[in-house]
């Protein structure tokens, strides 16, 4: 688009001769013919340069020139002042008016041309200036409201690890934007993992309850360690039992193996572990059970207290093949067995450790033991 030049002169064939010379260049250009007239075209379309003629009745160029500073948005508005007095004389009423520059009567073509381009492209730099100012402010404040919105989602999610599994308050905060919810009832296959300490409820018969919490906490420390490592899904745990799943709500492949893997480095951790407790006198160990089936996942609970479940006879096999299970031994079901898909000699030898008689199940249920190297 051609810049825009109002020409203000109270003489017409002034204003004439102006915007021809300028109507030529290809400059789009406004005529007025009073100080009150250039205002009022100020205001309503804002130009891109003013040429102001001095000596006018009522308004003089210097009066416009002051009142056009004086509005904050056109501060950088470039105005020239076109004068017949003596140049040298009027310059400084004229800069202390405000002008950028100006042009002695008659005037001169090309020099006229000259400080019209001039100025505009000094024009054009505060444009782009002042343009790019608002663009940064915007893309600050942008920036900002995504800090903000930023803090407070690591604040929910620490908030929700508190009470859920990392993959799970990711999956809640993630369904805020997308719609679907991890929480709400739904049909998943899943690997459950039960685990239990041996001997624990003899441990806190003789034990004072600051020996309990102390080995509570090396005991949840290291198995939540491995959860974690091995992207499972802490269910719940109540003193020194813990269930975990894995494929809910964040899909694994290869669930049943990750599952086993798990299971045999926990088994290491608690070897390691109860050297330590059988020093000072504790005779602690864990049992695991793992089973496969389909379960219904979802938040059970009350306004105040949400846990997120996996319900169905998958869960009660996994508990009971636990139960089961001696100190520092893993049982797991045919279908988990089934499903291996990746040789574990590094994690342990598999033998068939029987078809077992479990509370709840009317038939037996063959059962295999991961042997730990």
């Amino acid at each position: 688009m051609s810049a825009h030049i109002l020409v203000v002169d109270d003489v017409e064939k002034n204003v004439r001769l102006l915007s021809d010379i300028l109507a030529i260049q290809g400059y789009r250009v406004t005529p007025a013919s009073s100080g009150e007239e250039a205002l009022a075209r100020i205001a309503a379309e804002p130009p891109d340069l003013v040429l102001l003629d001095v000596m006018m009745p009522g308004m003089t160029g210097y009066d416009v020139c002051r009142a056009i500073r004086a509005d904050p948005a056109h501060a950088v508005l470039p105005v020239v002042l076109v004068t017949a007095l003596d140049p040298d004389r009027e310059r400084v009423t004229g800069l202390n008016a405000g002008a950028d520059d100006f042009l002695a009567k008659p005037i001169h073509q090309a020099e006229l041309l000259a400080r019209v381009r001039s100025l505009l492209r000094v024009k054009t730099l505060y444009d782009e200036v002042a343009r790019q100012r608002l663009e940064l402010q915007a893309w600050n404040q942008t920036l900002e409201q995504r800090v903000a919105e930023g803090v407070r989602q690591l604040e929910r999610l620490g908030q929700l690890k508190r009470f859920f599994s990392p993959h799970l308050a990711r999956a809640i905060l993630d369904a805020d934007a997308n719609g679907s919810h991890p929480l709400q009832s739904h049909r998943r296959e899943i690997t459950v993992v039960f685990l239990d300490l041996r001997g624990f409820t003899a441990f806190t018969e003789t034990a004072e309850p600051e020996e309990v919490m102390a080995v509570l906490a090396q005991y949840h420390e290291a198995m939540g360690r491995q959860v974690l490592a091995h992207e499972g899904t802490l269910e719940r745990f109540s003193g020194d039992g813990m269930m975990i799943f894995f494929n809910d709500p964040q899909p694994i492949a290869d669930a049943p193996d990750r599952a086993v893997r798990m299971a045999v480095r926990m088994q290491q951790d608690v070897r390691a572990l109860r050297t330590q407790w059988c020093q000072r006198g504790y005779e602690l160990s864990m049992g695991i059970g793992i089973a496969q089936g389909f379960a219904t996942m979802g938040s059970i609970g009350f306004d105040g207290r949400i846990d997120y479940a996996a319900i169905g006879t998958v869960t009660n096999l996994a508990a009971r093949l636990c139960g089961d299970a001696a100190g520092g031994e893993i049982l797991i079901s045919q279908r988990v067995r089934g499903a291996l898909q990746a040789p574990i000699e590094c994690e342990g030898r598999i033998e068939h450790a029987g078809d077992l008689v479990l509370k709840g199940f009317q038939k037996q249920v063959s059962a295999w033991r991961v042997v730990l190297p």
